[in-house]
């Protein structure tokens, strides 16, 4: 595979910079991607047996969801998305966006019962390949750039919340790169910090508050040193942001959603899938299982592959590969994976109970390296296990 192989030689004894990004809630993407799933948790509420897949997109004064959603449920979805946004923090017209005035349009029809089918029966809801991986280079067992990326757009969203200044509006950006040694995170050499504020303030004032209050609180004192460049709002102005900017779709955040860039992803997203639909389930077991390996000690780094049929159970395949850094074979751990975890939707469904109204909340900053409820693909219950076996 090309882009493994490209990443076997990230591990050699050799220095290289690695960037990844993130983006704040108010982001025009990803404010697609928090309707989408409210819109799912607002169904898990009253119904966990419904089948939701819906896009949406939002443009200037508009937001548009479309999608299959069969339910036994009602649900207002003109208001959910009124409330999301406003929750967002697009609460003034003059955004160019208000969670009053944006016209919304829906266009809902159920899900086909050819795919239904093959789901009633316990099978995936499509075909595809899904991906997992863990790094033992931080704590969360993440790769270091995308969670300080995560952490930067995270303060600068609290910042704005709290009022800590008051011409902070809700769409941003950070950007963090990191130099490598043989493999190792060593020094920052790049951070980019976007924030969209009011057109009044001056930009001098803009960059020394969220240096002050943002990069300082947020990056590492031991990975910055004097050749570390900082970068906040670039061009000197940001004060055209949101959907006003940028027209924002469901899933257009994949590798920020994901793992920053590091390790590979199956091309489907997540937001707006209810978890019959294995890119969203299986994803998330596969970092399930690689996280468990990375921190049972069999590996410094782990990436899982599972491949799937349409109304087929069981995955058509599995791959595991640690680049070099396992302390048993990757023969060996697919054996311990197959004994060890049951890859079938409705057990990953089940085990990682995953019909509850949990995935607004995974919308922004990541899907995986965040203990928080509800995530609970980020368990590492299994580590007692998995070194027994």
């Amino acid at each position: 595979m090309e882009c493994g192989g490209r990443r076997k030689k990230l591990i050699k004894k050799q220095s290289y910079l690695f960037t990844s990004e993130s983006v704040t809630e108010g982001h025009p993407d990803k404010v697609a991607d928090q309707i989408s799933d409210a819109i799912l948790d607002a169904i898990y509420r009253d119904d966990p047996n419904g089948r939701v897949a819906c896009e949406t997109l939002v443009t200037t004064g508009l937001a548009f969801v479309a999608g299959e959603i069969t339910t036994d449920c009602y649900i207002e979805i003109p208001k959910i998305i009124r409330e999301t946004i406003k929750d967002i923090g697009y609460t003034e017209p003059e955004y160019g966006f208000d969670y009053q005035t944006c016209g919304v349009v829906t266009a809902i029809q159920e899900q086909s019962k050819d795919i239904s089918k093959g789901v009633n029966i316990g099978g995936a809801g499509d075909q595809g390949m899904m991906f997992g991986y863990a790094s033992d280079e931080t704590k969360e067992f993440m790769p270091l750039p995308i969670m300080l990326a995560h952490k930067l757009t995270r303060k600068l969203a609290g910042v704005r919340k709290k009022k800590e200044v008051k011409y902070l509006r809700p769409d941003g950006k950070s950007q963090v790169t990191v130099e490598y040694h043989d493999g190792e995170p060593k020094r920052v050499e790049a951070v980019v910090l976007s924030a969209h504020h009011a057109p009044n303030v001056k930009i001098g004032k803009v960059r020394d508050d969220l240096k002050k209050l943002v990069i300082d609180k947020v990056m590492p004192k031991k990975l910055i040193d004097k050749k570390t460049k900082i970068y906040i709002n670039p061009t000197g102005r940001f004060a055209i942001g949101g959907p006003l900017a940028d027209t924002g779709v469901t899933g257009r955040k994949i590798i920020i959603d994901t793992y920053g860039g590091i390790g590979s992803h199956g091309g489907g997203c997540f937001s707006g899938k209810d978890p019959t639909k294995v890119d969203r389930s299986a994803s998330y077991y596969a970092r399930y299982i690689a996280k468990n390996i990375v921190a049972a000690g069999l590996a410094k780094k782990c990436e899982i592959q599972l491949a799937y049929a349409i109304g087929i159970a069981e995955p058509v395949s599995l791959m595991v590969d640690t680049f070099g850094t396992g302390r048993v074979s990757e023969e060996k751990l697919k054996k311990i994976i197959r004994k060890n975890f049951d890859m079938r939707p409705v057990s990953i469904i089940k085990e990682l109970k995953l019909k509850r109204p949990i995935y607004r909340n995974t919308a922004c900053y990541g899907h995986f390296g965040r203990e928080e409820k509800g995530f609970t693909w980020e368990k590492t219950d299994k580590v007692q296990l998995l070194k027994k076996t």
